[in-house]
């Protein structure tokens, strides 16, 4: 703060008193005065540091986005992973009453399902997993479906059943659409109706034609 003013002085001496019976000199003289008043207070701090500087700017922005991808090819959809591609001919095929199919399709090999299943949006079977070397579905398996109604065509082409000492199921199924149904072309694939036994006798359905051959 600023400096304090300072204090007042001492009060005047007092009064003389008087002379006893009116006769003598005066009185014991007054009092001196009182000391002077003190100094003014310490003068105020000085002010306060200053304030900090601003926190450092904001870092840069991120780098910039890549590239967009090639453009895709012309024609049909492109295989996966190594799996085939779709011609729009047999995609066409594929989808004919799809709706009516737990899968429209049933063809060896995952890689080779997953294409077609990509190429129409709807359920292909894969034959024998990975390579067509499980035994998923069996022969019997299989006929069982058919007889249902649940595949509509068998793709050819795909897998290799039986290698590596694994599983024959989907050469035998292969070798049985074969013997059983008759064979179309579609967009350079061959394709196997699976509604439509190429042999039948007498009274017989699809279904009697699928579980009667072995």
């Amino acid at each position: 703060g600023g400096p304090g003013a300072g204090g007042f002085g001492g009060g005047p001496g007092g009064a003389g008193g008087p002379a006893p019976n009116g006769q003598g000199q005066n009185g014991m003289p007054g009092g001196t005065g009182g000391q002077p008043g003190g100094t003014g207070g310490m003068p105020g701090g000085t002010a306060g540091m200053p304030g900090g500087t601003g926190g450092q700017p904001g870092g840069t922005g991120g780098m910039p986005g890549g590239t967009a991808g090639m453009p895709g090819g012309p024609g049909g959809m492109g295989g996966l992973l190594g799996g085939p591609s779709v011609d729009s001919t047999l995609k066409d095929l594929l989808l004919d009453d799809a709706d009516s199919y737990t899968w429209v399709a049933a063809t060896v090999g995952s890689q080779n399902a997953a294409s077609y299943q990509l190429a129409t949006e709807k359920s292909v079977m894969p034959i024998g997993g990975f390579n067509g070397s499980d035994p998923s579905p069996t022969l019997a398996q299989f006929k069982a479906l058919v007889a249902a109604g649940k595949i509509h065509f068998f793709i050819g082409g795909g897998g290799f059943g039986g290698q590596n000492g694994g599983s024959n199921a989907s050469s035998e199924i292969a070798a049985w659409v074969q013997a059983t149904f008759t064979a179309q072309t579609a967009g350079g694939v061959t394709v196997y109706d699976l509604t439509a036994p190429s042999t039948t006798t007498t009274n017989d359905t699809p279904a009697d034609q699928a579980g009667d051959t072995i």
